[in-house]
């Protein structure tokens, strides 16, 4: 079983490169099958995620030509099935956005229930509302979503909770559907702006788009496109959250800085240095870091994906801060983990009190989900001796390479999978 093998202390410095967004790749991807024409999506991170999800395309019948390791060619005129099911998909949480997709474009699909990071109730209720607004019978049975239509019609939804999944599944549906739909409270992360410019670059007529009303007048087909997706906000949250914690020095490049506002903002307010320019943003902590407090919420708020890495931090910070999770109520999962490493954090529902002033020591660690593995990994190192980080298929689901590029700002980390290379690794460092 693969682990990282860590040494912390060391401060990171240096310059990284972020990838394509995993999570508006997720459900470009699954909209390409809505032509029959080829489409071409480049800047896709290459993470287990978009791997299965690109597997499970092929299995009904679409053509993936990979041109390398970040671009991909995409045919669906020869779907031959309209059920997507299968372990991998099932593990997986995109797996509806195939509903979206087949529905939109054969009236027809069949989809495994959705997977993914144990991190609390991700009910599907609201994509089913706007599924049934727009014509379709929706049903749920043996652990699959069947969903058929004679036809879509446009309607007037309003989502009773902001959902980045829903609003992009009934997006997909909509812009093949006929006459106009709207959708109100719908969520405005940057990866649902990139789906509906993706969309309209095929032919799509969506507005309004990262606002909490959008327009959809459908059409009748699409056709192909080459589109390049938006960089990964969290993958660069990720690494500028690694300077504060290791009181580092590192230049993130190849990112929107209006999509890292409200991440920049707390890492001022705990008294980080962040000069911007065009397309990067710098991060030093040359100074103690200071309490806060933060509550998730949906974008432009601060994002729950970054909620276990601000917490890192704060532990070692002065004072005591408060952190709130108002999205996901199993997200502190991770803490235990934290407190083992000599963190003084104590959970009451959906707040964690974090009195600062840790120095996190190493230890045997386990990644409960992707976000709380990668911040686990950010605690190793910034903490004294060797640490090892278990069950870091989590982390590989959304980063790609996460240990090459910590290498590459000076971090003393390995990709193991037996004792002995865990010892080499030790013999190595010292």
């Amino acid at each position: 079983m693969e682990q990282y093998a860590i040494k912390g202390g060391n401060p990171l410095v240096g310059e990284v490169e972020i990838g394509g967004a995993k999570n508006a790749s997720l459900p470009i991807i699954a909209a390409s099958i809505m032509t029959d024409e080829t489409v071409q999506v480049d800047n896709i991170p290459d993470v287990r995620d978009t791997n299965v999800l690109l597997d499970a395309m092929q299995g009904i019948g679409v053509l993936i030509n990979r041109k390398d390791r970040h671009s991909v060619s995409i045919n669906a005129s020869q779907i031959h099935d309209f059920v997507v099911d299968g372990d991998n998909i099932r593990k997986i949480r995109a797996s509806y956005y195939f509903i979206g997709a087949l529905l939109a474009k054969y009236k027809s699909a069949v989809v495994a229930l959705p997977g993914g990071c144990d991190i609390g109730c991700r009910a599907i209720d609201q994509h089913i509302k706007g599924f049934c607004a727009l014509g379709a019978d929706v049903k749920i049975e043996y652990g699959l979503i069947k969903a058929h239509a004679e036809r879509l019609r446009g309607s007037h939804i309003y989502m009773d909770m902001v959902s980045v999944g829903a609003t992009i599944n009934i997006m997909m549906a909509a812009a093949l559907a006929e006459g106009t739909t709207i959708i109100e409270n719908a969520a405005k992360e940057p990866h649902v702006v990139d789906l509906a410019n993706f969309l309209n670059s095929m032919g799509a007529n969506i507005k309004g788009a990262g606002t909490d009303v959008i327009r959809i007048k459908g059409v009748h087909n699409l056709h192909g496109t080459e589109y390049a997706i938006i960089p990964d906000q969290i993958e660069a949250g990720t690494f500028m959250f690694a300077a504060a914690i290791t009181k580092g020095d590192i230049t993130v490049k190849n990112v929107i800085p209006k999509h890292l506002e409200s991440i920049t903002a707390k890492l001022l307010e705990i008294g980080c240095e962040i000069e911007e320019s065009d397309d990067a943003v710098r991060v030093v902590a040359a100074k103690p870091l200071r309490h806060t407090q933060v509550k998730t919420l949906p974008y432009p708020g601060f994002p729950t994906d970054m909620q276990p890495q601000i917490t890192v931090a704060l532990a070692l910070s002065t004072g005591t801060s408060i952190v709130t999770e108002s999205i996901f109520e199993n997200r502190f999962k991770y803490v235990d983990e934290l407190i083992r490493m000599g963190a003084s954090i104590k959970v009451e529902g959906n707040t964690a009190i974090v009195n600062g002033g840790a120095q996190y020591t190493g230890a045997s660690i386990n990644a409960p989900d992707l976000r709380a593995g990668a911040a686990l990994v950010l605690a190793a190192l910034a903490a004294e001796g060797y640490s090892i980080i278990e069950d870091i298929h989590y982390i590989q689901r959304g980063y790609e390479d996460f240990h090459l590029k910590l290498q590459m700002l000076g971090a003393q980390i390995e990709k193991v999978d037996s004792q002995r290379e865990l010892q080499k690794f030790k013999l190595k460092i010292g």
